[in-house]
C-alpha cells in the first residue's frame, strides 16, 4: 500500500532563485516551502489545501546554485480539518556528491472543500517510534498555538 504521508520533491537550484551572493534567496526558498507542503497536504486529505501558519522555519546553511535541493515533507499531526507538515530540506552538490541538511521547516495547512469551507481529513495513524513521536510533538505545538490564540 501506498504511503500518502510522505513526499519527497526535488527542484534544481537555479540563477533566478539567486540573491546577490550566489545562494538561493530566503524569500525564494519559502515559497517553495509551501508549495511542497501543498503537495503533501493536498496528496494526504485529497483536498484542495491552504496555508494556516507556518510555525518555525530554520536556516542552518546557504543552499549554493546547482545544488539539488532535496525537500522531505510528512504529515505530522492531523486535527479535524488541519495538519501539520514537516519539511526538510538537504541540499545535494551534485558534482562533489555531497549533502547536507540546509533547512527545517513546520506549517500547518487546512483541507478546504468546493466551496472554500474547511472539510474533515482522514486522520494520521503513525506506525513507527518516529512517527508517533511525531505525531505527539505535533499535539502539543497544536495545544500551544490555541492555548495562544485564547
Amino acid at each position: 500500500m501506498e504511503n500518502f504521508h510522505t513526499l519527497v520533491m526535488r527542484i534544481l537550484a537555479t540563477p533566478p532563485m539567486a540573491n546577490f551572493a550566489g545562494v538561493v534567496h530566503g524569500g525564494e526558498l519559502l515559497k517553495i516551502l509551501d508549495q511542497v507542503a501543498y503537495a503533501c497536504a493536498a496528496r494526504f486529505c485529497g483536498h484542495y489545501a491552504v496555508t494556516l501558519s507556518v510555525d518555525q522555519v530554520l536556516f542552518r546553511q546557504p543552499i549554493k546554485v546547482g545544488s539539488l535541493m532535496n525537500f522531505i515533507a510528512s504529515v505530522n499531526f492531523t486535527g479535524k480539518t488541519s495538519m501539520e507538515i514537516g519539511i526538510k530540506v538537504v541540499a545535494e552538490d551534485v558534482q562533489k556528491r555531497f549533502s547536507v541538511h540546509t533547512n527545517t521547516c513546520l506549517i500547518t495547512m487546512v483541507a478546504k472543500d468546493s466551496d472554500g469551507k474547511p472539510c474533515p481529513i482522514p486522520q494520521l495513524e503513525p506506525q513507527t517510534d518516529e512517527e508517533k513521536r511525531r505525531f505527539e510533538e505535533g499535539r502539543i505545538r497544536r495545544e500551544q498555538r490555541l492555548a495562544k490564540k485564547q
